[in-house]
């Protein structure tokens, strides 16, 4: 177990999954924005997927291969592991959360932290679903139900490190929207940062009505109070803990 910034008290709920269409969007920082309205996806309940795994040079990659293959080529046919689903393999263990400000100013957080797993048909509209300690191709979602965007200020979604695990760089995350029409939507974590703790991924914002996704991806060397101070969302935050899986 360990401890990082979190809030008292939650609830917790069960939610399923949707299905995903087969083409994407990537958000860069050259094209970081993207509206839901205009792609006709305000409506149903977005999916917010985090999913990692673990990059190759941590495991003997490209970059340590050339020598090996010389000495034992048949190894060239042998299938390259790079997901990490398993605590021998690596220790990595990141968690999604979302800040959200709601239309009447009602603020909080939905995040496995302090069991605040969030309510997809009340307020705040955001349900946390699963806690994949491993990267697992499932990973973790976060369902935001649209059919209420007109009650959603904005939303900050973000993702931490839990525990003594290592840092960002050793991974290759990839956080994924699934709207319930239209092409997903990608954003990378692809920028090294070796010693922060937190990164915010994105934001969904209503601007007049339109529904805004940004790519943020801006990495912070603390939790979430650092996240809150960045983006004036104004919590107030204490130390929280998560609960150790059997």
């Amino acid at each position: 177990m360990g401890f990082f910034d979190g809030l008292r008290g939650g609830r917790a709920a069960q939610f399923d999954s949707g299905s995903a269409s087969s083409n994407a969007i990537e958000l860069t920082r050259r094209h970081p924005t993207i509206s839901l309205t205009k792609q006709g996806a305000v409506s149903g309940n977005l999916r917010v997927n985090l999913s990692w795994r673990m990059r190759t040079s941590d495991i003997g990659g490209p970059s340590g291969q050339s020598s090996q293959l010389l000495r034992h080529p048949f190894k060239l046919f042998k299938p390259e592991i790079v997901q990490a689903h398993t605590q021998g393999m690596v220790n990595v263990d990141l968690d999604i959360g979302c800040l959200y400000e709601l239309a009447d100013g009602s603020k909080g957080v939905v995040q496995p932290l302090g069991n605040f797993l969030g309510d997809i048909n009340t307020p705040p509209y955001v349900k946390l679903s699963g806690d994949d300690r491993f990267g697992a191709p499932s990973g973790e979602t976060l369902f935001v139900n649209l059919d209420h965007a007109e009650e959603i200020k904005r939303l900050l979604v973000f993702v931490y490190i839990y525990d003594q695990t290592p840092a960002f760089d050793r991974t290759h995350a990839l956080v994924t929207l699934y709207p319930a029409t239209g092409p997903r939507i990608e954003i990378a974590l692809d920028e090294r940062a070796p010693e922060a703790r937190s990164c915010a991924v994105l934001t969904i914002e209503n601007v007049k009505g339109d529904l805004i996704v940004r790519r943020e991806v801006k990495f912070v060397y603390g939790f979430q109070a650092e996240l809150d101070r960045l983006y004036g969302w104004g919590l107030q935050w204490g130390r929280g803990y998560k609960t150790t899986k059997a």
